[in-house]
């Protein structure tokens, strides 16, 4: 990776191999950035299950575990992903049906999926698992990247450097595989920051194993607080290293912002999801996957509200200067790709069609010239092209654009967004109860839901994601939220004319038409609530068409289109929107506690109390996903079921931090601090 500002979108290097072949025919992937193999040339299944597998006890441990949560694993040096594979099928094995397992490996120069594949095609039985991994490997892009192995069993990629991953890893781990090239290799990786890390993302009787016995190592674990012994190696290796934390190091990732130290587990057997659009539905999928019982609420429907629309554009809109924003939403599109193709395979719910965001007039030509030269990402994610490979690659004419260049999103595409959440308010384990909640009250160790017929509902823990109507309740009535209507519109297109291949997005958006209707949109209208039909969006949606595509509208017209917008059909909705654009994801914050509790911000910003932040206890929120919920929702809700059932995050710490619902709270406090 070059050196770029700390926000900055990257594409890292992937790794440099040679390929050696044993007297067996194995074929051995070899690096030649660090001079080193990735496995053992005698046997590097054997290998791993010794080193990593045995040395941390799993098989005992996994038939014995019996915890709500996952049993978690972290890895330095991803590598082939063998260690992950070996710990699976251990897992398989042994674990109850109950359990789950949660792997979190680091890697800062991450295979080729090709290579990947290759060096895995090394062990026919593993092939099954090999196939899942490779088939949900991400870009190498910077970042947190969550793939879902099984029903049970989740792994957590984090791209880069192995203890800056670590140091910004929000979870704690069981059992560490200490793996990566030899220290003489890279010397880079084994160093005190690595084993500082390791220490303070540690639960208690943490266990850790590694090939090595370097005195570097040695040292360096003891000085973190965790107790090594020597026990046989491997092969040709006559000594290792396992052990386990004696003393964690204080974690230090919130002592300059206490009030997001995330609220202590508590049950979660049943819990009330309140919103069945793609927020909530996504929240209760997520919730049920992990076995627990979801009730869905909605006054209507399943997607009756702004994601009831037949068409949503997947996409995003990176901004120049490097910021939180875009990483959050560039995680988020990276996330929702691969989600969907876990969970649609068949594409009956979307389409990867691409998107591509015109540059329609010269400030914008300007600003995506500066964001690829800001910004070093793989042009699989995003990448600059003229006029003519923008005709080729959306199926219009040259004419049909004003744009002579624009930026290219080939991952990216469209959604069906009321079907998405039908299907996800249909997963086992969700039940969906048609119901307007008016009233959230606390009951013992849960919350009473009351509404509108007069029933009440008791769960053990609540998700509000109810959009423009998520702050009506007491407990969440201070987060600010900003209405925004917005209309689309639709024609029946004359039949043979050509028509968009990908997503196209200017002032609006159009998708590839679907059974032979053209939507686009879609109007923008803040502090507006009304989700009646109106003519003038109608106008205002084909004139912001024909801005973007001219010779496209022409041909409408000439082909005998209906462009009237007195007679044209669309849909109208609601969306909300946050002051700083961001979505709201985690913990419902208790406003008069962080008044009190970090009264001192208004006096001075940095005198900050070492309070941790006080929450509404079992009780959540997602919401203010705006026009972009396809690339932040399923994100946010793997965010809250995370937290609501103990395990890492799908973010580091500092983008979880961004998203958390009190963040507004203490801008408010610190605003008040005399200049």
């Amino acid at each position: 990776m070059t050196d770029r500002p700390r926000d900055s979108l990257a594409a890292l290097e992937t790794a440099r191999l040679d390929w050696q072949r044993d007297d067996g025919d194995l074929e051995t992937p070899h690096s030649l950035a660090f001079g080193d193999v990735y496995f053992s040339r005698q046997d590097g299944r054997a290998e791993t299950e010794h080193v990593f597998v045995e040395g941390n006890d799993l098989p005992r441990r996994f038939r014995e575990w019996c915890e709500p949560r996952p049993f978690v694993i972290g890895e330095t040096g991803f590598g082939t992903g063998l260690n992950v594979l070996c710990a699976w099928a251990c897992f398989t094995r042994h674990a109850s049906p109950d359990a789950r397992l949660h792997l979190v490996s680091t890697e800062k120069y991450p295979l080729a999926r090709a290579d990947l594949a290759r060096a895995l095609a090394a062990w026919p039985e593993l092939a099954e698992a090999a196939a899942r991994l490779v088939d949900q490997w991400p870009e190498p892009v910077a970042g947190v990247h969550r793939l879902w192995l099984d029903e049970r069993v989740t792994l957590d990629l984090h791209f880069g450097d192995s203890a800056e991953c670590l140091a910004a890893l929000d979870g704690r781990v069981d059992a560490w595989f200490l793996d990566g090239f030899a220290p003489s290799k890279n010397p880079q990786m084994w160093q005190p920051a690595l084993f500082e890390a390791m220490s303070r993302k540690s639960r208690d009787g943490a266990t850790f194993a590694t090939f090595t016995c370097a005195g570097v190592v040695k040292r360096g674990l003891k000085a973190a607080g965790f107790a090594w012994r020597k026990v046989p190696g491997f092969g040709r290796k006559r000594e290792m290293l396992a052990g386990e934390i004696a003393t964690a190091a204080d974690e230090d990732a919130r002592r300059t912002t206490p009030w997001f130290t995330p609220p202590a587990p508590r049950p979660a057997r049943h819990v009330a999801v309140i919103g069945a659009g793609l927020a909530g539905a996504s929240v209760a999928h997520a919730l049920a996957r992990r076995g627990l019982r979801v009730t869905l609420l909605d006054r209507e429907a399943p997607g009756a509200g702004a994601s009831g629309n037949a068409q949503g554009a997947l996409y995003i809109k990176l901004a120049v200067a490097p910021n939180a924003h875009s990483r959050v939403y560039l995680a988020g599109l990276l996330h929702s790709r691969r989600w969907l193709e876990t969970l649609d395979p068949e594409g009956a719910l979307w389409q990867q069609s691409g998107v591509l965001q015109l540059a329609n007039d010269s400030r914008e030509a300007e600003r995506q010239a500066r964001f690829l030269a800001q910004h070093a990402l793989p042009g699989s994610v995003v990448e600059g092209i003229d006029a003519t490979t923008l005709a080729e690659r959306s199926g219009l004419p040259p004419q049909a654009f004003s744009a002579a260049r624009a930026l290219d999103y080939p991952g990216a595409g469209w959604v069906r967004p009321q079907a998405l959440c039908q299907r996800l308010a249909a997963s086992p384990g969700v039940a969906f109860q048609r119901g307007e909640v008016m009233r959230l009250t606390p009951a013992g160790e849960g919350w009473r839901l009351t509404l509108a017929d007069g029933t009440d509902l008791v769960a053990d823990q609540v998700v509000i994601a109810t959009a423009q109507l998520a702050n009506r309740f007491d407990q969440t009535a201070e987060l600010p939220l900003q209405a925004i209507r917005g209309q689309v519109s639709q024609v029946s297109l004359p039949e043979g004319m050509p028509v968009p291949r990908r997503v196209i997005c200017a002032g609006g958006y159009v998708p590839p038409p679907q059974e032979g209707v053209l939507t686009f949109g879609a109007s923008f209208a803040p502090h507006d609530e009304g989700d009646e039909m109106r003519e003038a969006d109608h106008t205002t949606n084909l004139a912001e068409l024909a801005r973007t595509l001219p010779g496209f509208v022409e041909a409408l017209r000439t082909a005998g289109a209906e462009l009237d917008p007195a007679r044209m059909d669309g849909r109208a909705a609601v969306r909300a929107a946050s002051p700083d654009k961001l979505p709201y994801a985690g913990p419902v914050p208790d406003a008069a506690a962080w008044r009190h509790d970090y009264a001192a911000l208004t006096k001075d910003a940095k005198r900050i109390p070492d309070t941790p932040g006080t929450h509404h206890p079992g009780l959540w929120i997602s919401a203010a996903h705006g026009s972009r919920g396809l690339a932040s929702a399923p994100l946010c809700a793997e965010l809250i079921a995370s937290r609501i059932c103990d395990e890492p995050l799908p973010l580091p710490i500092d983008l979880a931090d961004q998203l958390h619902p009190g963040r507004r709270l203490i801008r408010d406090l610190i605003r008040l601090t005399p200049r």
